[in-house]
């Protein structure tokens, strides 16, 4: 019987070169994307989705501050996008902003509800009770 360990088969230095090249391909595509909406946005295209789209791009790269920004944007252009008033809380909660956090989800579950959206409504209230400590029942 041959035995043969992982790490004979595997070549780890190749390994770990092919991964931090595969993470920095990555943050190279998601900084493209964001300089591409940006520049949409600094042309004038300003929009609900547009700003989502942003914040969610800065999320990805763990810029919550930014994303926040975005996501504020956004949903003052449309209130009812429940969507984007989910990752407004996220990024706040991320940032260390309770209450905000809070009354992202608070209105985002109210936009979801307006618009019959039960399983947004309902992922944000989970959200909601984490955030302020309720147990799971």
């Amino acid at each position: 019987m041959i035995e043969t360990s992982i790490s004979t088969v595997i070549d780890k230095p190749k390994l770990v070169i092919n991964l931090i090249s595969f993470a920095t391909f990555t943050d190279r595509i998601l900084m493209g994307m964001i300089e591409n909406f940006e520049k949409m946005l600094a042309s004038g295209k300003d929009s609900p989705l547009l700003r989502f789209s942003l914040g969610n791009e800065y999320m990805k790269v763990d810029n919550a501050a930014a994303a926040s920004e975005h996501l504020r944007a956004a949903v003052a252009l449309d209130a009812g996008y429940s969507a984007a008033w989910k990752l407004l809380g996220k990024a706040l909660a991320q940032l260390g902003d309770a209450d905000g956090a809070s009354d992202a989800y608070r209105q985002g579950i109210a936009a979801a509800e307006a618009k019959g959206d039960k399983q947004a409504a309902k992922e944000m209230t989970v959200f909601l009770k984490r955030l302020q400590g309720v147990p799971k029942i």
